[in-house]
């Protein structure tokens, strides 16, 4: 007969036997997903922050003109229920710093932010060239 090695903390193997799996496997990795587009008149970046409001985020130029992108969230949980305690708690806590350098055709004066249902969005417009049509006769030598 093989003995049998238990453990006393059995609710943490029990989580991690359920959720490491090949079908979810368990990350370490703590950044958020970015997705950048183009369009025509600019990109747009989006950075998936579920459960942030705007007041964690710092979103700034640095002085080499890239764009920064800082979210913090510390949330404090008041237990009134002193009748439990938590086993295993990973979540009252996360920090991303991100610096993204910007291209050349980027107006830094007019970049915006918001976030909206878990996503923050920072539009940079492209600057604008103006296209003139000049109306000329080229004398063919």
């Amino acid at each position: 007969m093989t003995p049998v090695n238990r453990k006393n903390s059995w609710l943490p193997d029990v989580f991690n036997d359920f959720f490491d799996t090949d079908f979810m496997p368990r990350t370490n990795a703590t950044a958020p997903a970015i997705n950048v587009k183009e369009s025509e008149v600019d990109y747009e970046v989006e950075v998936a922050a579920p459960g942030m409001t705007k007041e964690d985020f710092n979103v700034h130029l640095n002085q080499e003109g890239d764009l920064h992108i800082k979210m913090e969230s510390k949330k404090e949980h008041n237990d009134d229920n002193k009748r439990s305690h938590y086993l295993r708690r990973e979540f009252a806590y996360s920090k991303f710093e991100q610096t993204l350098i910007l291209p050349d055709d980027v107006d830094k004066e007019n970049i915006s932010a918001k976030v909206a249902d878990g996503v923050l969005t920072v539009v940079l417009p492209k600057i604008r060239k103006e296209e003139r049509n000049v109306v000329r006769q080229i004398t063919v030598g």
